[in-house]
Protein backbone atom coordinates (compact mmCIF):
# COMPACT_ATOMS: atom_id res chain seq x y z
CA UNK A 1 0.00 0.00 0.00
CA UNK A 2 0.91 3.00 -0.80
CA UNK A 3 2.09 5.51 1.67
CA UNK A 4 0.45 8.79 -0.60
CA UNK A 5 -2.32 10.70 0.90
CA UNK A 6 -5.78 8.60 0.08
CA UNK A 7 -9.07 9.09 2.23
CA UNK A 8 -10.27 5.73 0.56
CA UNK A 9 -7.99 4.22 3.31
CA UNK A 10 -10.78 4.63 6.08
CA UNK A 11 -13.50 2.86 5.04
CA UNK A 12 -16.12 4.85 5.92
CA UNK A 13 -14.63 7.50 3.56
CA UNK A 14 -14.64 4.29 0.91
CA UNK A 15 -17.62 3.04 1.15
CA UNK A 16 -19.92 6.73 0.56
CA UNK A 17 -20.73 7.35 -3.49
CA UNK A 18 -19.30 9.76 -5.40
CA UNK A 19 -21.22 12.64 -5.12
CA UNK A 20 -21.55 12.62 -1.15
CA UNK A 21 -18.03 11.88 -1.20
CA UNK A 22 -16.95 14.83 -3.15
CA UNK A 23 -19.01 17.20 -1.25
CA UNK A 24 -15.94 16.37 1.70
CA UNK A 25 -12.99 15.90 -0.34
CA UNK A 26 -12.03 19.20 -0.16
CA UNK A 27 -12.68 19.80 3.24
CA UNK A 28 -10.54 16.66 4.17
CA UNK A 29 -7.17 17.68 6.23
CA UNK A 30 -4.75 14.67 6.06
CA UNK A 31 -2.86 15.43 9.32
CA UNK A 32 -0.14 13.49 11.10
CA UNK A 33 -1.22 12.10 14.50
CA UNK A 34 2.16 11.11 17.09
CA UNK A 35 1.96 9.12 19.53
CA UNK A 36 0.60 10.02 22.40
CA UNK A 37 -0.98 12.96 20.70
CA UNK A 38 -4.89 14.11 22.76
CA UNK A 39 -7.41 14.68 20.29
CA UNK A 40 -9.68 15.81 22.74
CA UNK A 41 -10.30 15.14 26.91
CA UNK A 42 -13.19 14.89 29.07
CA UNK A 43 -15.41 18.05 29.04
CA UNK A 44 -13.50 19.65 25.87
CA UNK A 45 -16.58 20.58 23.06
CA UNK A 46 -14.81 18.35 19.89
CA UNK A 47 -14.11 21.05 16.83
CA UNK A 48 -12.91 18.27 14.31
CA UNK A 49 -13.78 14.44 13.21
CA UNK A 50 -11.07 11.97 12.56
CA UNK A 51 -11.42 9.52 10.12
CA UNK A 52 -7.78 7.36 10.59
CA UNK A 53 -6.40 5.84 7.73
CA UNK A 54 -2.62 4.46 9.15
CA UNK A 55 -3.07 6.39 13.01
CA UNK A 56 -5.37 4.01 15.66
CA UNK A 57 -6.94 6.08 18.42
CA UNK A 58 -7.57 4.91 22.00
CA UNK A 59 -10.94 5.95 23.62
CA UNK A 60 -10.49 6.02 27.22
CA UNK A 61 -10.98 6.72 31.01
CA UNK A 62 -8.90 8.13 33.41
CA UNK A 63 -9.85 8.47 36.99
CA UNK A 64 -9.04 10.93 39.62
CA UNK A 65 -6.46 8.93 40.85
CA UNK A 66 -4.62 8.99 37.40
CA UNK A 67 -5.90 4.94 36.64
CA UNK A 68 -6.58 4.36 33.03
CA UNK A 69 -8.56 1.97 30.91
CA UNK A 70 -9.35 1.54 27.50
CA UNK A 71 -13.26 1.19 26.32
CA UNK A 72 -12.56 1.35 22.75
CA UNK A 73 -10.32 1.94 19.64
CA UNK A 74 -10.95 3.52 16.32
CA UNK A 75 -8.45 2.59 13.45
CA UNK A 76 -9.14 2.58 9.80
CA UNK A 77 -12.76 1.42 10.43
CA UNK A 78 -14.48 4.40 11.70
CA UNK A 79 -14.31 7.80 12.95
CA UNK A 80 -13.28 9.68 15.97
CA UNK A 81 -16.06 12.61 16.84
CA UNK A 82 -19.05 10.50 17.05
CA UNK A 83 -20.34 13.36 19.56
CA UNK A 84 -20.74 15.52 17.12
CA UNK A 85 -23.59 14.18 15.25
CA UNK A 86 -25.24 12.43 17.88
CA UNK A 87 -26.18 16.13 19.27
CA UNK A 88 -23.99 16.36 22.68
CA UNK A 89 -20.57 17.76 21.42
CA UNK A 90 -18.65 16.80 24.26
CA UNK A 91 -17.82 13.84 25.90
CA UNK A 92 -16.45 12.23 29.23
CA UNK A 93 -13.69 10.12 27.66
CA UNK A 94 -10.59 10.70 25.96
CA UNK A 95 -9.62 10.61 22.99
CA UNK A 96 -5.51 9.81 22.42
CA UNK A 97 -3.38 7.94 19.62
CA UNK A 98 -2.09 4.86 20.46
CA UNK A 99 -0.25 3.86 17.22
CA UNK A 100 1.17 6.66 15.57
CA UNK A 101 0.33 7.17 11.79
CA UNK A 102 -2.35 9.49 9.64
CA UNK A 103 -5.62 10.71 9.61
CA UNK A 104 -8.20 13.18 7.98
CA UNK A 105 -9.51 15.43 9.48
CA UNK A 106 -13.11 17.14 8.82
CA UNK A 107 -14.75 20.28 10.84
CA UNK A 108 -17.03 19.52 13.32
CA UNK A 109 -19.90 21.40 11.63
CA UNK A 110 -19.12 19.99 8.17
CA UNK A 111 -19.72 16.49 9.55
CA UNK A 112 -22.87 17.07 11.22
CA UNK A 113 -24.24 18.61 7.94
CA UNK A 114 -23.16 15.81 6.02
CA UNK A 115 -24.99 13.47 8.75
CA UNK A 116 -28.35 16.09 8.43
CA UNK A 117 -28.89 15.49 4.94
CA UNK A 118 -29.72 11.99 5.69
CA UNK A 119 -27.80 10.15 2.82
CA UNK A 120 -25.38 7.07 2.97
CA UNK A 121 -23.40 9.06 5.42
CA UNK A 122 -26.08 9.03 7.92
CA UNK A 123 -26.79 5.67 7.37
CA UNK A 124 -22.98 4.35 7.94
CA UNK A 125 -21.74 7.22 10.81
CA UNK A 126 -25.36 5.42 12.54
CA UNK A 127 -24.11 1.90 12.29
CA UNK A 128 -20.34 2.28 13.00
CA UNK A 129 -21.71 3.91 16.18
CA UNK A 130 -23.76 0.35 16.95
CA UNK A 131 -20.53 -1.22 15.85
CA UNK A 132 -18.39 0.86 18.50
CA UNK A 133 -21.42 0.32 21.29
CA UNK A 134 -20.72 -3.02 20.35
CA UNK A 135 -16.60 -3.11 20.97
CA UNK A 136 -17.29 -0.21 24.25
CA UNK A 137 -19.89 -3.24 25.67
CA UNK A 138 -18.03 -6.34 25.02
CA UNK A 139 -14.43 -4.65 26.68
CA UNK A 140 -16.29 -4.23 29.59
CA UNK A 141 -17.76 -7.84 29.67
CA UNK A 142 -14.10 -9.01 28.96
CA UNK A 143 -11.72 -7.29 31.75
CA UNK A 144 -14.20 -8.49 34.50
CA UNK A 145 -14.82 -12.28 33.27
CA UNK A 146 -11.45 -13.07 31.18
CA UNK A 147 -8.44 -13.35 32.62
CA UNK A 148 -5.77 -11.02 31.46
CA UNK A 149 -3.78 -13.32 28.71
CA UNK A 150 -7.43 -13.38 26.98
CA UNK A 151 -7.99 -9.62 27.65
CA UNK A 152 -4.26 -9.28 25.71
CA UNK A 153 -5.16 -11.60 23.03
CA UNK A 154 -8.45 -9.67 22.32
CA UNK A 155 -6.75 -6.55 22.41
CA UNK A 156 -3.96 -7.71 20.38
CA UNK A 157 -6.03 -8.87 17.76
CA UNK A 158 -8.09 -5.78 17.36
CA UNK A 159 -5.10 -3.81 16.84
CA UNK A 160 -3.91 -5.66 14.20
CA UNK A 161 -7.04 -5.77 12.01
CA UNK A 162 -6.46 -1.61 11.70
CA UNK A 163 -2.51 -2.36 10.84
CA UNK A 164 -1.26 -3.34 6.95
CA UNK A 165 1.42 -5.68 9.17
CA UNK A 166 2.08 -8.30 11.69
CA UNK A 167 3.88 -6.01 14.62
CA UNK A 168 3.10 -3.86 16.37
CA UNK A 169 5.60 -0.65 18.39
CA UNK A 170 4.63 -0.77 21.60
CA UNK A 171 5.71 -0.79 25.43
CA UNK A 172 4.39 -3.02 28.01
CA UNK A 173 3.40 0.16 29.92
CA UNK A 174 0.99 1.29 27.09
CA UNK A 175 -0.78 -1.71 26.75
CA UNK A 176 -0.68 -2.03 30.81
CA UNK A 177 -1.96 1.50 30.87
CA UNK A 178 -4.95 0.34 27.96
CA UNK A 179 -5.69 -2.54 30.04
CA UNK A 180 -6.10 -0.97 33.10
CA UNK A 181 -4.05 -3.66 34.93
CA UNK A 182 -0.20 -3.31 36.29
CA UNK A 183 2.51 -3.80 34.03
CA UNK A 184 4.13 -6.69 36.05
CA UNK A 185 0.63 -8.29 34.32
CA UNK A 186 1.12 -7.43 31.10
CA UNK A 187 4.79 -8.78 31.25
CA UNK A 188 3.74 -12.39 32.82
CA UNK A 189 0.43 -12.53 30.00
CA UNK A 190 3.30 -11.47 27.20
CA UNK A 191 5.51 -14.14 28.45
CA UNK A 192 2.91 -16.65 28.28
CA UNK A 193 2.07 -16.16 24.69
CA UNK A 194 5.76 -16.03 23.11
CA UNK A 195 6.32 -19.20 25.01
CA UNK A 196 3.22 -20.46 23.36
CA UNK A 197 5.34 -19.66 20.42
CA UNK A 198 2.20 -17.25 19.26
CA UNK A 199 4.00 -13.77 19.26
CA UNK A 200 7.77 -12.27 19.72
CA UNK A 201 8.23 -9.78 22.05
CA UNK A 202 11.82 -7.40 22.64
CA UNK A 203 11.73 -3.67 24.19
CA UNK A 204 8.92 -2.02 22.14
CA UNK A 205 8.14 -4.20 19.48
CA UNK A 206 5.33 -7.11 19.55
CA UNK A 207 5.59 -9.56 16.41
CA UNK A 208 2.50 -11.72 15.99
CA UNK A 209 4.15 -14.93 15.27
CA UNK A 210 0.82 -17.44 15.15
CA UNK A 211 -2.29 -15.17 14.29
CA UNK A 212 -4.78 -18.50 14.44
CA UNK A 213 -3.07 -19.29 17.26
CA UNK A 214 -3.81 -16.31 19.00
CA UNK A 215 -7.10 -16.36 17.99
CA UNK A 216 -7.68 -19.98 19.59
CA UNK A 217 -6.54 -18.35 22.46
CA UNK A 218 -8.53 -15.37 22.87
CA UNK A 219 -12.09 -15.33 24.68
CA UNK A 220 -14.98 -15.09 22.19
CA UNK A 221 -15.00 -11.30 22.74
CA UNK A 222 -12.72 -10.50 20.05
CA UNK A 223 -15.02 -12.52 17.22
CA UNK A 224 -18.20 -10.65 18.70
CA UNK A 225 -16.58 -7.36 17.90
CA UNK A 226 -15.55 -8.71 14.56
CA UNK A 227 -18.61 -9.96 13.62
CA UNK A 228 -20.91 -7.02 14.88
CA UNK A 229 -18.88 -4.71 12.17
CA UNK A 230 -18.80 -6.64 9.39
CA UNK A 231 -22.00 -7.59 9.71
CA UNK A 232 -23.07 -3.50 10.56
CA UNK A 233 -20.71 -2.11 7.86
CA UNK A 234 -21.34 -4.87 4.66
CA UNK A 235 -20.72 -2.11 2.06
CA UNK A 236 -17.55 -0.29 3.32
CA UNK A 237 -15.74 -2.10 -0.26
CA UNK A 238 -18.35 0.52 -2.32
CA UNK A 239 -15.97 2.93 -3.69
CA UNK A 240 -12.43 0.62 -3.30
CA UNK A 241 -12.49 -1.58 -6.17
CA UNK A 242 -12.24 2.11 -7.77
CA UNK A 243 -9.44 3.11 -5.25
CA UNK A 244 -7.13 0.21 -5.33
CA UNK A 245 -5.35 1.78 -8.51
CA UNK A 246 -4.45 4.82 -6.81
CA UNK A 247 -2.87 3.33 -3.47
Amino acid sequence: MSLNPNPSQNHLLAALPTAEFDALATHLEWVAMPLGKILYGPGEKLKHAYFPTTAIVSLHYVMESGATAETAGVGNEGVVGISLFLGGETTSSTAVVQTAGHAYRLEGKLLKEAFDRAGLMQRLLLRYTQALLTQTAQTAVCNRHHSLEQQLCRWLLLTLDRMPANELIMTQELVASMLGVRREGITEAAGKLQRAGLISYRRGHIAVLDRHGLEAHACECYAVVKKELGRLLPDVQYRHAGAETDQ
